[in-house]
């Protein structure tokens, strides 16, 4: 099957290759350590607890950053806290699960650290400001008045702003890289899918919306790396190979190599 230049070498890459050793560079899986918990928070949560006031121990722990328990329940529960007080059978049931854990359980499931991938989203933007890719960071008015290679080095909203303003981008979703090699401006999006499923499958989409369906004066690249690259029956690989074969996907670990050429 004839497919793209930049995600036939992808596919060898994470089939034949190193690359997870590789990748650890881009997305580095470094543990986490406990959450702080704020101080005041935490002892509305003892006082609750101590006193047996289910209401109070539920509206202390909803103010938490993480709840200490899984409950499907529980998200609503946080958008509309009144729903506490209309609510008590599940007020029971909830505040019972948590007297069980004791007070010492609730805060260490309270104190977890983030999960890895909740983080990975910052993790492509430091490897890129790290100057991996070889080509100068510059803040906007640099980047526009200059003509070399460069990488501009914004946030997230700032690279969004930028294209819309200055390269017509139409995408909603924002952009994870915005550089210009050889003259030629490029725009991308990056993703590293760990899994199929759930909220990989929508990461995946918004960088096949980005190729598919945004306009853009500028070379699109979907920077994806992770588990789409393995062959497989999987909706996310078949869309990779099908749909997706002419452009320009690939692993983070090529993109230098692309840019170059351009």
């Amino acid at each position: 099957m004839n497919m793209n230049h930049w995600l036939e070498l992808s596919i060898e890459f994470a089939t034949q290759r190193n690359y997870l050793d590789e990748l650890h560079r881009v997305y580095p899986a470094i543990p986490q350590g406990i959450r702080e918990l704020d101080e005041d928070k935490w002892s509305s949560v003892e006082k609750a607890f101590k006193k047996k006031n289910r209401k109070e121990l539920l509206k202390s722990l909803l103010a938490l950053d993480l709840f200490p328990i899984k409950d499907p329940y529980v998200a609503f529960l946080k958008r509309d806290k009144t729903a506490v007080d209309r609510n008590p059978a599940t007020i029971e049931r909830l505040s019972g699960r948590l007297f069980e854990m004791g007070l010492d359980g609730i805060w260490e499931s309270c104190s977890k650290p983030k999960e890895i991938n909740r983080i990975i989203g910052p993790l492509f933007h430091n490897w890129v400001v790290s100057g991996c890719l070889g080509a100068d960071l510059k803040d906007e008015e640099e980047f526009k008045n200059s003509k070399g290679n460069a990488i501009l080095a914004r946030t997230d909203a700032g690279l969004l702003r930028f294209a819309r303003e200055y390269l017509d981008y139409s995408g909603e979703k924002g952009l994870d890289f915005i550089g210009r090699f050889n003259g030629k401006h490029v725009v991308g999006e990056a993703k590293f899918l760990t899994d199929y499923g759930g909220h990989q499958n929508a990461q995946f989409e918004d960088a096949k919306n980005l190729l598919l369906r945004a306009t853009v004066k500028a070379q699109k690249v979907a920077v994806l790396d992770g588990v789409l690259y393995i062959k497989s029956r999987n909706k996310m690989h078949r869309t990779l190979i099908n749909e997706l074969k002419d452009f320009n996907v690939m692993s983070a670990l090529v993109l230098r190599e692309f840019l170059y050429q351009l």
